[in-house]
């Protein structure tokens, strides 16, 4: 099944080194399914609770792995696990991990994050985050964590716009600063974005100009509200500066 234009990019930006991805809030499996057939990593783990949706998934990867004209390129392993995604069972597996969760709000994913870095604080973890609302705090749960930023990309569809936030966790008994340094390109998470500013065609200008001027309007209808406080938000997206090159 084709994929839509922002499970692409998700699946675009997936490079391989990863012992085990979890696709997470996976819904019906089309991203993970994706990784699967391209043997992304050796282990692809199916994450959702809802449990109608991951008997049916689990039947329709019994069937794609049984089938004698798939089964010699699907070389993955291939696990589904009903669980709350705070509650992954990182530790039972050993290598890199990669955890992607996409499709719900960047408020929730901000309550995952924190709660797998504090249940694994050591763990060689990246995170590919694609939240469809609340960026902001998003962003500010990484940057708690101490997280650094590997890549990220904004998209529009359907009318929507979307970030695409890759990151790291770097909490393995190093020194953060003496580790990004090291790496020599990793670099903190900004609290509103850097490459997704960056545009180099006329399109990408068009579309970072358009979500800029909705998040703006966004939090100055929030601003008029006299319990509400988020002018610091709004000073942070007026100093972002739309490159071109």
């Amino acid at each position: 099944m084709k994929l839509s234009k922002r499970l692409q990019q998700l699946d675009d930006m997936v490079l391989s080194g990863y012992d085990h991805i979890w696709d997470c809030c996976c819904d019906h499996g089309f991203l993970g399914g994706a990784l699967l057939m391209r043997q992304a990593a050796p282990n692809i783990h199916f994450v959702d609770i809802v449990v109608e949706l991951m008997n049916e998934l689990e039947q329709k990867l019994v069937r794609l792995n049984s089938s004698s004209k798939l089964k010699p390129t699907v070389q993955s392993n291939w696990f589904t696990h009903c669980i709350d995604v705070a509650k992954l069972p990182l530790d039972k597996y050993c290598g890199k991990h990669l955890v992607i969760i996409a499709g719900v709000g960047g408020d929730l994913i901000s309550e995952f994050i924190q709660s797998i870095h504090h249940n694994y604080p050591k763990l060689n973890i990246d995170f590919l985050l694609c939240p469809v609302h609340h960026q902001f705090k998003l962003r500010q749960a990484l940057i708690s964590i101490n997280c650094s930023l590997k890549n990220e990309a904004l998209i529009q569809e359907n009318q929507r716009f979307y970030e695409i936030i890759h990151a790291s966790n770097l909490q393995q008994g190093v020194d953060r600063e003496d580790k990004v340094q090291q790496s020599g390109q990793l670099q903190p998470v900004s609290a509103v974005g850097t490459q997704i500013w960056q545009a180099n065609t006329a399109e990408n200008i068009n579309v970072s100009q358009q979500y800029l001027q909705k998040i703006l309007s966004h939090y100055q209808r929030i601003q008029l509200d006299p319990n509400a406080n988020v002018q610091h938000i709004i000073d942070a997206y007026q100093s972002v500066d739309i490159a071109t090159h």
